[in-house]
């Protein structure tokens, strides 16, 4: 099966005297789907998408593979090596909670960005991305001037402008009304179909996401003596 291919991981978070983990036995993300993390509040949803898209180094031990490339071996050099940010850039398109636009360029050149970056030009995509998210007519604005749910309606286009082989979206849809939410779900699922991409994202909302048939992998907390989360297939 194509796509990522995560076994035995596990991802810590050391706050002062408290330590946070997350453990994955295994999670498998094939390519042209869609699936949706989902968990209570503070059950590590962000941690696994940032371990997925190569922005945290998994624990000593796992197996994390892409069509045959150990990504996990990608860390071995230090967090800031060139393979792996080459392969960060390139694999992945990100939608981070908080929008993360650049404030210095506009709408436009924030969702042109990931297409520089990666030499993956293509004008008439950027303009069909621009449309279908109603942002015709904030293109040419700062992000100062827009509203929240315009900033990450920008995040979205950006994160998918460069036709990445996979999406991956923190609570993508927290910021939208319902309509604009379920167009950008619409969206999200239709790319995996025509481009083969994967779309891994975090959602509070499962009934949205049940409605659009988008699979659900849960973070349950496991009670003991420390804050512990395991990632289960429901």
């Amino acid at each position: 099966m194509a796509g990522l291919s995560l076994r035995n991981a596990g991802i810590s978070l050391v706050d002062g005297e408290r330590t946070f983990k997350v453990e994955i036995d295994v999670l498998d993300v094939p390519e042209g789907q869609a699936v949706a993390l989902t968990g209570v509040s503070g059950s590590g949803k962000t941690l696994v998408l940032e371990l997925l898209g190569l922005l945290r180094a998994p624990d000593a031990g796992a197996s994390y593979f892409l069509k045959g490339q150990n990504l996990a071996s990608l860390w071995s050099k230090g967090p800031r090596n060139r393979a792996l940010a080459q392969c960060r850039g390139e694999v992945f398109g990100f939608v981070p909670q908080t929008g993360g636009l650049l404030p210095f360029l506009t709408v436009s050149q924030n969702i042109g960005l990931s297409q520089s970056l990666t030499g993956r030009m293509d004008s008439d995509w950027q303009a069909a991305l621009i449309e279908r998210l109603g942002l015709g007519d904030v293109s040419g604005l700062f992000p100062a001037a827009l509203s929240i749910g315009q900033r990450q309606r920008t995040s979205i286009a950006r994160a998918l402008a460069h036709r990445p082989a996979f999406v991956i979206a923190d609570e993508p849809t927290a910021a939208l009304d319902p309509s604009s939410a379920d167009q950008v779900l619409e969206l999200f699922l239709e790319i995996a179909q025509a481009q083969g991409s994967g779309v891994i994202l975090s959602s509070h909302d499962q009934d949205r996401i049940a409605r659009h048939g988008i699979g659900q992998l849960k973070l349950a907390m496991v009670p003991g003596g420390r804050p512990l989360s395991r990632l289960v297939v429901v």
